[in-house]
């Protein structure tokens, strides 16, 4: 497991990466997109206080966020992901289902 502070300037220029990890917003607010693709990305609202789950190859970023955005990033599991197989199946599920908040 590594788990890291990250604060963004401009943009958010992240690679795709190796192992599941998990985003717990500090402060701020913004987009956050997802998905396999780049032309079938999934864009929801974050805030302070949300937690973002990214399974292990997903394309992902923050955009539009405020200057005091910043979140705790935390990278676990194998290289490949927990759930290797379909992944971002279950995330866009999640997404899709109505907001509880």
């Amino acid at each position: 497991m590594t788990m890291f502070f990250y604060t963004p300037e401009i943009e958010d220029h992240q690679p795709v990466h190796e192992q599941d990890e998990v985003y717990v917003v500090v402060r701020g607010q913004g987009h956050f997109v997802i998905g396999d693709h780049e032309n079938l990305l999934h864009r929801f609202p974050f805030k302070s206080g949300d937690a973002i789950f990214v399974p292990a190859g997903a394309i992902h970023r923050f955009e539009e966020f405020s200057t005091d955005f910043a979140t705790w990033v935390v990278m676990f599991g194998p290289k490949g992901g927990e759930a290797q197989k379909d992944s971002m199946a279950a995330f866009e599920q999640q997404a899709d289902a109505p907001e509880e908040r």
